[in-house]
């Protein structure tokens, strides 16, 4: 009677342990969330380390006052970002990049030959161009996410892509970028 009473505990305490957030056991390291939704994160996570580079690069290396404050909000802003969606992927179960795949490299490796008035231009261009891409691609994800996180976290970063993209058109249009 008493064995069979510890063998019950025994097996309502295997299955509470599976059940548990993180599936301890047999779930450990999948995702919890549709492919859609994780290449969003994952491509959000490597736009913010992104903009992390290029922002610091701008403090540095920008002519102009306007675009060295620009720099710094978006090594700000984009900062307070990922530290957000990194507690995201954790909760989900998705692994991030730690550090800029190839294409990202390229491009701070290309903006950080340039100096002067030419650095402000390209640098201001590829903001703008970058945050166009930024505020469609969170759109689609707070309309169209299948993970309320995911929809949450993309609407709640969208407001603040906007203000960059609007941020970066007026110092774009100030230092004689193309749009």
């Amino acid at each position: 009677m008493v064995k069979k009473r510890v063998i019950n505990i025994l097996i309502l305490m295997l299955g509470l342990v599976l059940l548990l957030p993180g599936g301890l056991a047999f779930g450990a390291g999948q995702t919890k969330l549709p492919a859609a939704d994780a290449r969003f994160i994952k491509d959000a996570a490597q736009g913010n380390l992104l903009e992390l580079e290029l922002g610091k690069l701008a403090a540095e290396k920008a002519a102009s006052n306007q675009v060295k404050e620009f720099g710094r909000r978006m090594e700000q802003d984009h900062g307070k970002a990922l530290k957000e969606i990194e507690q995201l992927a954790a909760g989900k179960g998705v692994e991030l990049p730690k550090e800029l795949d190839a294409k990202h490299k390229a491009t701070v490796n290309r903006l950080a030959k340039l100096s002067g008035e030419k650095f402000d231009r390209e640098y201001m261009q590829f903001m703008i161009n970058e945050h166009k891409e930024d505020v469609e691609k969170f759109q689609r994800e707070a309309e169209k996410a299948k993970d309320p996180d995911v929809k949450t976290f993309a609407s709640k970063e969208l407001p603040t892509l906007k203000k960059h993209l609007e941020l970066a058109r007026t110092a774009g249009q100030q230092i004689g970028s193309k749009r």
